[in-house]
């Protein structure tokens, strides 16, 4: 049997009683290492499920996936992921590659980035299509994923922005060379975020008025699920400044609220008198 267990958001504890007897119960326990990360580390989990974890890098998921599944027809293997396990579209592929092996599955939810965000005070049932944000480079900077923001804007929905995160990767250099030399880890901030937004802006002016501006109202979040998590709201401008704290992170751009979600947002506002201003402007 394949296990895919989510892990939740926030430290060991957050495994569900299901989760933790499948986990004890299994040969081989894989962690997923690329798409999320807890606050603790590999070895606080190992100390709290009483099990020895491999690490499961994207080249281990995606190239290399018959070795995780070696034996499942035959013993329990867990695949375990921070959030839930279909938080990342990557992770059906290793569900498609067991059913075809005829290996057994079984999945045990647990709660994600997805439904989390509703801490915030936004209705979930109200959010438009999610987004990632991606890192930019001196020759690669992307506009594609704030034509999907715009949109949801425009019907008035909100949208969950997923901020990059390089793990395990190399520069240009080694994978040219073939170097197995990788770049430290870098998680992007609200603030980087925000900053490659205002940038698009600028851009878009060239065309005409955008649908989000300095002004609209946007919510930054931090480490949601654990004890330091901290929640902010005011102008995507304002984003652009606050400083969040470690990793990991994640930005709301809002569209038409219900007073309730206003009433909300202004508890975790940075200036509550400009959110005032901003936030009963109409939606373009």
């Amino acid at each position: 049997m394949l296990y895919l267990v989510g892990l939740g958001l926030g430290d060991a504890k957050d495994i569900t009683v299901k989760g933790l007897e499948a986990v004890r119960r299994c040969r081989r326990v894989y962690l997923e290492a690329y798409t999320s990360i807890l606050t603790v580390g590999k070895e606080a989990l190992e100390e709290f499920y009483g099990k020895e974890l491999i690490l499961a890098d994207r080249e281990t998921v995606e190239q290399e996936a018959d070795s995780i599944l070696k034996e499942a027809d035959v013993c329990d293997v867990a695949f375990l992921v921070v959030g839930d396990p279909f938080g990342a579209t990557t992770h059906s592929d290793l569900v498609l590659r067991a059913v075809k092996l005829g290996i057994p599955y079984k999945v045990i939810h647990n709660a994600s980035i997805m439904n989390a965000v509703g801490c915030c005070g936004l209705q979930l049932y109200k959010f438009g299509e999610a987004v990632s944000v991606v890192f930019w480079t001196d020759t690669w900077k992307p506009e594609s994923f704030f034509d999907k923001i715009e949109k949801n804007r425009q019907n008035g929905m909100h949208t969950l922005c997923l901020l990059d995160i390089k793990v395990k990767e190399q520069s240009l250099e080694n994978l040219m060379k073939g170097r197995k030399i990788y770049e430290p880890p870098r998680y992007m901030s609200v603030n980087q975020a925000a900053e490659q937004l205002l940038a698009i802006i600028q851009n878009r002016r060239l065309q005409g008025e955008p649908a989000i501006t300095e002004n609209t109202i946007c919510v930054g979040l931090a480490r949601v699920g654990a004890p330091d998590q901290k929640i902010v709201s005011g102008t995507l401008y304002q984003m652009s400044t606050v400083e969040l704290g470690g990793p990991l992170h994640s930005l709301i751009v809002t569209g038409t609220m219900h007073p309730l979600e206003l009433e909300m947002l202004k508890l975790f506002s940075v200036d509550s008198s400009s959110f005032e201003n901003n936030a009963f402007q109409k939606t373009t």
